[in-house]
């Protein structure tokens, strides 16, 4: 029997980061499973979710690392640093000191991921507007300054979830069709997934998921 090709063109490897409480996992699950998780427990190292969506009509794979934020946790979740083509970098627009911590995280992503790493600076919890404590416009200031992409964005209504993490596929995309990105390169943190042949076979270990799956 002949395996399906791949249903997908590429795979993106994704880090979410920032303080704890902030809403990273939340975010996750609203993209993963269009649903907000009202309590949210604490990641304790690192979690995983995959998506597949469609950029510049391409079937691309998105393999989501939500890192722990607990200073206890920073060591083991470095590691996953390595090899991410795009970062998502969380501050609640509520506590100032998660966007007051966002230099930390910003230093570790530069000096943990390669170059070209696409980093988009996400403002959580945007449906509780009455108790901001961090402005959009000093938010897109620093973005600005950092050459980061910037959304505000609310986990709970899934307003700019979706657009949060298309316009970092969009950016990563990008970057692979004007070359500066390098396919080859194992910390691109992409991979290309070419169709099989026609009446090709896939190894059994390379064939495609089954539609639905999360893991």
């Amino acid at each position: 029997m002949t395996a399906a090709p791949y249903n997908y063109s590429y795979i993106f490897k994704y880090i979410i980061i920032g303080d704890m409480g902030v809403g990273k996992s939340c975010l996750l699950h609203q993209f993963t499973e269009k649903k907000f998780m009202a309590d949210c427990p604490h990641t304790i190292g690192v979690e995983f979710g995959t998506r597949i969506m469609e950029v510049h009509g391409q079937k691309v794979k998105l393999q989501i690392w939500d890192t722990a934020g607990q200073e206890r946790f920073r060591a083991v979740t470095r590691s996953y640093y390595r090899g991410a083509a795009g970062a998502l970098m969380v501050y609640d627009i509520t506590r100032r000191s998660t966007y007051n911590h966002l230099s930390s995280w910003l230093t570790d992503a530069r000096n943990l991921t390669n170059p070209n790493t696409v980093i988009i600076l996400i403002g959580n919890k945007a449906d509780l507007e009455a108790q901001r404590d961090v402005t959009y416009e000093e938010a897109k200031q620093f973005a600005e300054e950092n050459g980061l992409l910037f959304l505000e964005a609310s986990a709970k209504t899934g307003e700019n979830v979706e657009e949060a993490f298309l316009e970092a596929a969009k950016r990563i995309y990008q970057n692979i069709q004007d070359g500066s990105l390098d396919l080859n390169a194992a910390e691109s943190g992409v991979q290309h997934k070419p169709s099989a042949p026609q009446g090709g076979r896939l190894n059994a270990d390379n064939q495609a998921p089954k539609e639905g799956c999360s893991c």
